[in-house]
């Protein structure tokens, strides 16, 4: 049963995230601060802000940060593979979702719930979001979308000022007088909501006392509901999920549509009965799931700093790179964690592990309890996951095609099956600055026999295989040799999901004058599973907690 996620970090103004810099928060020693680490999460809460890419230039404006520190910064967050330099631009990678990630595992709530959620969505033909207390905010840690022209655009990850949101009233319903006492304190700083950049359209204008009377009223009738509160056109209705142990609103579930499918009115009457009936078998899933099983924590993060350190130089910022591996020590199992714990679990020293605690907690990233423990605050979402909740599999892998063109001097696909699972569509790729080269565009399709993309998934999926499906599955790949076209020769190799399944296929395509067949399995087949096997990572990683589409 997982707890109720806190709502409180150490203080209001870590909204800003120590942006600036900033004082460390009453209880945290100025001198305990770790300034790289501040800074390097500054970089990644503006990579996030600004959708996920921006160049060395503008997020030196943004931070205040001189160019050489930007370029310290980016690089060592390259070595961890959490931004990539492409070009003149800096780019948040999937890998960084690793860290909201840990947040999600340690939470429960999303892995307990989401079929449930993902259920309710089916049934009513409309968006169902689970969403947790963050401050005088609300943070969403699943989404159910409907895919339509006009549909609900939040992402996990978000972040919404709580009186312009249904879930915000049930949480506000349980907060204290220092509560509204910070969420005034933000309302009269920040009245446009300029500070969460989910927020596309004007705050309208409403007192303080009306948000106050619907907190009251979600108190009282057990739901809340958004009447385009947050913008024109979107209704929402939410019910709260409560943690059986404390009997507090761990979560709250709604159900978001728009005013040319439903009124306020009518989520009330026909929908929100339905949401309550998901929501009680969402708290009876609560009460009888068992203790969460604690898996290996991350291994060797400290001896990997360490070595890169001695490779790259004064480049490579070390207490950055171990401040952030620092959060990934929690996650399912692994929710609250002392000093000795964290230690433990990353090799770093207990002086080192406590400095990056500390300064996560100065971030609000984290939270420390009188226990002397320490758990993650939905604050860690921040860190890139908003932007990257969303990736589709073509776009996470087109980095990896450039990478493997430029390696081989070869063109590089990407593809699916179609549902009858008679063809190929092209669905990624990339060129090679050969004068005889291959081009086949994105959104071809092509008889899936004919093809080593198509053969390679056939050989994975096909229920009845023949002989030579059969090979194939059992090496590995699949070698056509100029059977679609002639001089045509390709080698491909599965990309497998978190499950195994084999979910696209990745090949490389050369003339039959410039590689012999013994030539493509010896010379291009290892350096095409090395990138099968990145791209899986990354696939891994990004659809832990959110829908990666395959197309």
């Amino acid at each position: 049963m997982p707890a109720t996620p806190p709502t409180t970090a150490p203080d209001a103004a870590a909204r800003a995230g120590g942006e600036a810099g900033g004082e460390a928060v009453a209880g945290t020693p100025a001198e305990a601060v770790v300034g790289p680490l501040v800074r390097g999460v500054d970089v990644l809460r503006r990579l996030a802000g600004a959708g996920g890419t921006l160049s060395p230039g503008a997020l030196e404006r943004a931070t205040g940060l001189a160019r050489a520190t930007v370029d310290r910064i980016t690089g060592t967050l390259a070595r961890m593979d959490y931004v990539r330099l492409d070009g003149r631009d800096v780019v948040l990678a999937p890998r960084v979702m690793e860290l909201g990630n840990a947040y999600l595992a340690a939470l429960r709530l999303p892995a307990l719930l989401d079929a449930r959620a993902d259920a309710l969505a089916d049934e009513l033909d409309e968006s169902v979001s689970l969403a947790v207390a963050d401050l005088d905010g609300i943070r969403f840690v699943h989404q159910a979308t409907r895919r339509r022209a006009l549909s609900v655009s939040f992402r996990v990850g978000d972040l919404l000022p709580a009186e312009r949101t249904a879930p915000g009233a049930l949480f506000a319903a349980e907060w204290t007088e220092p509560d509204w006492t910070r969420w005034r304190t933000r309302r009269t700083a920040d009245p446009q909501h300029t500070t969460f950049p989910a927020i596309h359209s004007p705050s309208p204008s409403s007192p303080v006392s009306s948000f106050r009377a619907r907190a009251e009223r979600a108190r009282r009738d057990g739901w809340a509901l958004d009447d385009q509160l947050i913008e024109p056109g979107l209704v929402a209705v939410s019910v709260p999920v409560r943690d059986p142990g404390t009997g507090r609103v761990a979560c709250a579930a709604s159900v978001v549509s728009h005013t040319s499918r439903h009124s306020a009115a009518d989520l009330r009457t026909s929908l929100l009965p339905r949401l309550r009936t998901a929501v009680e078998a969402m708290e009876a899933d609560l009460r009888t799931a068992p203790p969460p099983e604690a898996g290996p924590p991350p291994a060797g993060l400290a001896t990997w700093t360490t070595a890169s350190k001695h490779e790259l130089g004064r480049d490579f910022v070390e207490s950055l790179a171990r401040g952030l591996t620092v959060l990934t020590a929690f996650g399912e199992g692994r929710a609250a964690l002392s000093l000795t714990d964290v230690a433990r679990a990353t090799g770093l020293s207990r002086a080192t592990a406590r400095r990056a605690l500390l300064t996560h907690e100065h971030l609000g990233l984290l939270a420390a309890h009188d226990d002397r423990t320490f758990t993650l605050t939905p604050r860690v979402l921040d860190l890139g996951f908003p932007p990257l909740s969303r990736l589709s599999l073509p776009r996470l892998a087109e980095p990896h095609l450039r990478a493997l063109a430029d390696q081989v001097r070869e063109p590089t696909a990407l593809a699916v099956l179609t549902p009858d699972g008679t063809e190929i569509q092209y669905t990624a790729g990339a060129g090679a600055s050969r004068v005889l080269t291959v081009h086949i565009p994105v959104g071809t399709r092509l008889p899936a026999t004919a093809t080593s993309l198509g053969r390679v998934l056939l050989a994975d999926t096909a229920t009845r295989r023949s002989p030579d499906l059969a090979e194939i599955r059992t090496r590995g790949h699949a070698l056509v040799d100029e059977e679609l076209e002639s001089g045509l020769r390709s080698i491909a190799v599965p990309v497998r999901d978190r499950s195994g399944r084999a979910v696209a296929a990745l090949n490389v395509a050369t003339h039959a004058a410039r590689r012999t067949l013994d030539d493509c399995v010896r010379d291009l087949l290892p350096a095409l599973r090395e990138t099968a096997d990145r791209i899986q990572r990354d696939l891994h990683t990004a659809s832990r907690f959110t829908e990666v589409a395959a197309s």
